[in-house]
């Protein structure tokens, strides 16, 4: 095998190929790039049996063939390599690369042990590329980090006639965004679910992000459903989630009577200033009234902090302990210059119900962001 490829392609292609690899494997013929020839080129792999990454790139190839090479190591060989042509020639066992002055002999990996990258059919629908990335943005913070519990560690998609709805949670909060989606058939009100870890999402809709559009295919790969997205030669696949995805949606109140609306940066900042006396898992306590939002903290060793922020009260006032970081998620995903802060009710008095955030145009506006987030908030704080 040989080839001559553009040095800036080629470390960009073998950094996608490397993204979503684990950082340790039990099979290290897993942390392998597949490399081989096509008619306009080079097409780059990695599969670890759960996620896939496949890229096409341009070069002038010699000789035809197939090699496999240490991912990582190659994506560090790569994106040092001084600015110049990479040429890549193969005897036996050992891969030779050659970059101007730099000369690199690595070893190959067995081709024939490598399982094969999952074959995707026709897309099942189309999503624009920006709106993706910032749906995937928003929602993904409220995924759980917990593998105890696999099902919550996911996003959930939803799709239904020309939506695509992402829903993740981690059972202290919801979050949900709603998206364009061209799936080519009008009318189909029959709803379609994936759920795609959280990580992998995060990933593709930063690789994808300023792609255009996005094919998104669903699909049935041996006894497991997985899904893929296409964007720029780029592929990436992903098993789905097995599990039923917690019913959060009913938990998001129809209409809200009681709520404060603020400026987004200025509740950001006093939250951060306040909850520096915190300790670690100390929740914040929100008052809010018609003289404005007093953010408390009382912290070890008798350290305390207050402040207040402007703020326009619909409906009576409202006491909530919320716990900072968690708030900061939501309003940092929020994307406007104003936040509304809605109270809900539960049967219980004593209990406070979940506080909904969702963006406000202005004080009297509310937003046309279809992003909600929904926060439970801890006890009050006596």
């Amino acid at each position: 095998m040989k080839f001559q490829v553009n040095r800036d392609v080629f470390s960009e292609a073998v950094s996608f190929a490397v993204k979503l690899l684990p950082q340790r494997t039990t099979l290290p013929i897993l942390s392998g790039v597949l490399i081989r020839t096509s008619e306009d080129g080079l097409v780059l792999s990695s599969f670890d049996y759960e996620v896939s990454s496949q890229t096409e790139i341009a070069a002038d190839v010699e000789e035809p063939g197939t090699i496999l090479v240490h991912g990582r190591l190659l994506a560090e060989i790569a994106s040092r390599l001084p600015n110049a042509p990479v040429r890549f020639t193969t005897e036996e066992s050992r891969i030779s690369v050659a970059c101007g002055s730099a000369n690199f002999t690595l070893a190959s990996m067995p081709v024939e042990e490598y399982p094969s990258v999952p074959e995707i059919g026709e897309p099942s629908g189309v999503v624009p590329a920006d709106a993706f990335a910032d749906a995937v943005s928003q929602v993904a913070v409220a995924a759980s980090r917990d593998d105890v519990t696999p099902v919550i560690t996911g996003v959930q998609l939803e799709i239904a006639d020309n939506r695509l709805s992402m829903v993740a949670t981690d059972r202290y909060r919801v979050a949900v965004r709603d998206i364009d989606w061209d799936g080519g058939r009008v009318g189909d009100e029959e709803v379609t679910t994936a759920l795609v870890p959280a990580r992998t999402l995060q990933e593709i809709g930063k690789t994808f992000g300023h792609s255009g559009t996005i094919s998104v295919t669903i699909a049935q790969r041996d006894d497991r459903a997985i899904i893929a997205f296409s964007a720029d030669k780029k592929t990436v696949t992903s098993l789905l989630i097995k599990g039923n995805f917690p019913p959060v949606r009913r938990l998001f109140p129809e209409t809200v009577d009681n709520y404060a609306v603020m400026n987004t940066a200025e509740l950001i900042e006093a939250t951060r200033r306040v909850s520096l006396v915190l300790e670690r898992e100390a929740a914040l306590r929100y008052s809010f009234g018609e003289e404005g939002l007093t953010l408390e903290a009382i912290g070890s060793e008798q350290a305390q902090a207050q402040e207040t922020i402007d703020t326009v009260l619909t409906g009576e006032a409202t006491v909530v302990s919320l716990k900072p970081q968690f708030l900061l998620d939501g309003l940092g995903a929020v994307h406007s210059e104003f936040v509304r802060v809605s109270f809900t009710k539960t049967e219980n008095p004593n209990k406070p119900g979940p506080v909904l955030i969702t963006a406000q145009t202005s004080r009297e506006q509310a937003g046309n962001d279809s992003y909600r987030y929904l926060l439970q908030p801890n006890l009050l704080l006596r």
